[in-house]
């Protein structure tokens, strides 16, 4: 019996923006902000969504400071920035979900981290996300 390996099927998909890690890097609120209206964002996922179900996102993770009960949504310009003490599951979001995200959750969800753990990492708030993002609308 011949055993055959299967090669690794490189995802379609990359997690990464580009254009998010350069406006990050020059720590540029304005590029930040354009490069979350034009592009994808990686977002940490509890559970990842139904491969078979392209309408289930999966549920995004959230940090909930046990001190304050303050809750953060960390975003992120590549993957390879996710701390790995975070779940290990990922998404890749569109701006138009991160607008609608951070507004049905504009009561809960008190800051934004973008690269929390850097390279360069920034921090909004949700209603500061929300005009950028609106800006584009």
């Amino acid at each position: 019996m011949v055993s055959r390996k299967r090669a690794k099927k490189a995802p379609d998909v990359e997690f990464r923006s580009e254009a998010l890690a350069q406006a990050l890097e020059r720590q540029d609120m304005a590029a930040v902000a354009l490069a979350l209206r034009n592009g994808n964002t990686v977002v940490p996922l509890l559970k990842p969504g139904r491969r078979d179900d392209p309408l289930d996102g999966g549920e995004v993770w959230t940090y909930r400071d046990p001190q304050s009960g303050d809750v953060a949504l960390l975003l992120f310009s590549d993957a390879t920035n996710k701390p790995e003490n975070l779940p290990p599951g990922i998404g890749l979001y569109s701006a138009a979900w991160l607008r609608s995200f951070l507004a049905k959750h504009r009561d809960t969800i008190t800051t934004v981290f973008l690269d929390i753990a850097g390279p360069h990492p920034m921090q909004a708030s949700p209603a500061d996300l929300l005009a950028a993002l609106d800006l584009g609308a």
